[in-house]
């Protein structure tokens, strides 16, 4: 029997020995590449889970928007207010259809159903779990939260409705679909599966076939889908789940297929060693482990969450470097992710200026900043603007036009001198701030000032001239408010008193905030001013010119407050106006007059009332309706009264107010336009509105003993009214000089301090009757001389 020799016995050994030590290299980098792979995979999730609620986020941010322009439409407010439901439901079905949502509802403040756009809230037991989830978005500090509801998982925001106190909450839900859900999936290359409460698979990314394993996964477990090996985590964020269990999943085998290449290198390198022997073994051994410690090292960088640094530069052209290099692409990846959801939450995308938070951040950190160690605070203004008509370009010449005027506006504020680009802020769909520091409210004047001159050039775009200006608000800290959030809602106070009243620019202050300490006392005081026989009626007489006889009257409210005393009407009928309240206060003013009409019409014979109205007056559909019954309960002549409106008070709905006034004018109400001459459309009204008079501003009226040019505007609008056959009313008629200006013109009726201040209703009845006994005393004298 032949032996073996020394040499064969050698090589033997050494094949045996490099074997044995291949086999152990080989099973040991087989283990150390699955510890890896399954805690990249762990880590990796944790990074797909943050990437599906910034997902979500986003959708939730967008969704949270569209509530929130619903929330501030004024009609839809208008409706809430005055319990317009099929109108309410109307815009929430319009809001939700539009956006693509999957309902829109309206709650009260107590989170109880008040209307919605569908009508899969009837059941009890669904509205109980609608308050439920209402009550949970209303805790919450984020403001939305996942839900699966009707074998849907739906995405749902809540924001509040102010009017401007708090008088509901908007919802809205938008539908998480697999089309989303794959989104991610193609971002992250993960699988998702949501689970929902009622223990079924609400939504997932893998097939149907796997929901059956699906139901069984446990947080950090492994899953066999398909025949394919997944790691499963369980999401951390429970804040925004309402019961639903959200896992991330990732196949093993996407990432073992790379080191698998690896495996089989070693494979190859183990046979030339067989040749090679030491030297092969040595070189082989170096040529993995050290690139593999060094990719190794990246990771713990990455699972770190620092994706700044780059990964280390591996010039291997075989499967190492491969996956050096697509280390370094999720690397990158991520990061322009990470930076482009860092964009969304700071920046507004239209104009490239920071949004509302990045606002908001900034008004922070210059508070912080300007409060000294020596306890002194450098002020900080805030300057609010709102563009006006923004609403009517978007609705004529459409929502692209629109964005384009929004990008010139940033451009003409980003112009401004004396201005920093970083402090000018689009914090709302027409609405900009701009933030100064070191200048208190008065110093901030000058730079509003610049602001609305900036305005004043019309703009040009597309072959489209638009005169485009802005309601502007100011307030300051620390003298308007102590914190950011009453700082920005103080400068929204003052924008949109300066809106309603036309004034331009409105510095804050307390006595505009309907909200703030000194005015809410006076508000639920007033509530009760009618019960309580509070409120009383005065009559400013108006003279009859030509015949010199008074034939009508002004009526105005005064309040007798039993301890503040007499009020003056700008203390309580802006707030009136802003609550709403203002309609029963012109109703209370009606019924009061008309119950004394036959009293007013005894002293001097039959009387014209002339009683002003409000925007909320005319934007009521009803009101036609009240007066002709309270017109009919006391047996007065509806061309008893006389219906004073302004511009402003047309302007917030034209159609709906023109509407209105046709109805009054049907019913045989006469109807004259206060302030004429002031607004800049006053005749396209009088050509289009039923008016029969016309109530000249008493700025020209008190102008015309010293000023030709008053004279010369009084005339003309006195020839244009009688050339259309309407009356005129001069009031501000100061001294007898204008009255006989006034009588030369052929004016008809003058009103002013002159005649008489106004009076109360009972003393008024006494003066008109001495006045007309003096005036037939004279004219009798007249008459005998």
């Amino acid at each position: 029997m032949r032996r073996f020799g020394v040499g064969t016995k050698f090589v033997s050994m050494s094949i045996a020995i490099l074997l044995v030590i291949q086999s152990a290299s080989y099973l040991i980098t087989q283990r150390n590449i699955d510890d890896i792979v399954r805690q990249q995979v762990k880590e990796e999730l944790i990074t797909v889970d943050a990437n599906w609620w910034a997902l979500m986020e986003q959708r939730a941010a967008s969704l949270r928007q569209s509530a929130l322009v619903l929330a501030t439409d004024f009609g839809f407010r208008d409706a809430v207010l005055s319990g317009d439901t099929e109108t309410i439901r109307s815009v929430l079905d319009n809001s939700s259809g539009r956006i693509g949502a999957a309902f829109a509802a309206l709650l009260t403040v107590d989170y109880k159903l008040q209307a919605s756009s569908t009508d899969a809230f009837t059941e009890a037991g669904l509205v109980g779990f609608f308050q439920q989830t209402a009550s949970r978005l209303a805790a919450g500090g984020d403001g939305y939260t996942l839900i699966d509801f009707d074998e849907k998982l739906l995405v749902t925001v809540m924001v509040p409705l102010n009017a401007p106190v708090q008088v509901g909450w908007v919802m809205m839900a938008f539908p998480v679909t697999r089309e989303q859900v794959e989104e991610l999936v193609k971002v992250s290359r993960a699988d998702l599966a949501i689970i929902g409460s009622t223990g079924g698979v609400a939504v997932s990314s893998l097939p149907s076939s796997t929901y059956p394993a699906l139901l069984n996964l446990k947080d950090g477990g492994n899953a066999i889908l398909n025949g394919r090996e997944y790691v499963a985590r369980k999401s951390g964020d429970r804040s925004h789940s309402a019961g639903l269990d959200v896992y991330m999943l990732r196949p093993i085998d996407v990432f073992v297929e790379p080191f698998s290449r690896v495996e089989q290198a070693l494979l190859a390198l183990a046979a030339i060693a067989m040749v090679l022997f030491t030297l092969g073994s040595f070189i082989l051994a170096r040529r993995i482990t050290v690139p593999l410690r060094k990719l190794s090292k990246a990771s713990d960088q990455l699972s770190a969450g620092d994706y700044s640094m780059a990964l280390p530069a591996l010039r291997h052209r075989d499967e190492i470097g491969d996956l050096s290099r697509a280390f370094n692409h999720m690397r990158t990846s991520i990061q322009s992710q990470q930076d482009e959801i860092r964009a969304l939450a700071f920046w507004d995308r239209l104009t490239g200026l920071p949004n509302r938070i990045q606002f908001r951040d900034l008004v922070t950190l210059a508070i912080n900043s300007n409060t000294q160690e020596s306890g002194t605070k450098q002020p900080v203004t805030i300057v609010m603007l709102n563009l006006d008509r923004f609403k009517f370009v978007n609705n004529v010449l459409g929502y692209a036009f629109g964005d384009q005027l929004l990008i010139a506006v940033a451009e003409r504020l980003v112009s401004i001198p004396g201005i920093v680009r970083e402090n000018i802020a689009r914090v709302g769909g027409d609405e900009f701030a701009i933030l100064l520091e070191g200048v208190d409210s008065n110093g901030a004047l000058p730079f509003a000032n610049l602001v609305a001159q900036a305005f004043e050039a019309p703009m040009k775009m597309q072959d489209q001239t638009v005169d485009i200006s802005a309601g502007i608000g100011i307030a300051s800290w620390p003298s308007d408010a102590g914190d950011v959030d009453r700082l920005l809602s103080r400068a929204v106070i003052a924008m949109y008193v300066a809106k309603n009243k036309s004034t331009g620019i409105q510095v804050y202050n307390a006595a505009l905030d309907s909200s703030s300490p000194e005015t809410l006392s006076m508000l639920s005081e007033l509530r009760n001013a009618v019960e309580n026989n509070e409120l009383r009626v005065y009559l400013q007489p108006k003279l009859h010119i030509a015949s010199g006889t008074v034939s009508s009257a002004e009526a105005l409210v005064r309040w007798q407050h039993p301890v503040r005393g007499l009020v003056p009407p700008m203390q309580f009928i802006p707030f009136a106006e802003q609550t709403g309240y203002i309609r029963q206060m012109t109703l209370w003013m009606f019924e009061e007059v008309a119950r004394n009409m036959q009293l007013l019409n005894s002293a001097g014979g039959p009387l014209c009332v002339s009683v002003n109205l409000s925007t909320r007056d005319l934007l009521d559909q009803d009101f036609p309706d009240k007066l002709e019954d309270l017109m009919r309960k006391h047996g007065v002549a509806t061309d008893s009264f006389c219906l004073e409106i302004t511009e402003s008070a047309i302007m917030d709905d034209p159609d709906r107010a023109e509407a209105t006034l046709n109805r009054l004018s049907q019913r045989g109400f006469k109807l004259s336009i206060d302030d004429f001459g002031t607004g800049y459309s006053s005749l396209a009204y009088l050509k289009r509105l039923p008016v029969n008079e016309l109530k000249i501003d008493k700025s020209f009226v008190m102008g015309m003993d010293g000023d030709e040019s008053d004279s010369l505007i009084v005339k003309s609008t006195i020839e244009l009214a009688h050339n259309l056959g309407k009356t005129v009313v001069a009031e501000g008629v100061e001294n007898q000089v204008i009255t006989d200006k006034l009588r030369a013109l052929s004016c008809d009726e003058a009103q002013g301090y002159h005649l008489s201040r106004p009076l109360p209703l009972e003393q008024f009845t006494a003066w008109r009757l001495k006045f007309s006994e003096t005036a037939a005393a004279q004219t009798a004298t007249t008459f005998q001389i």
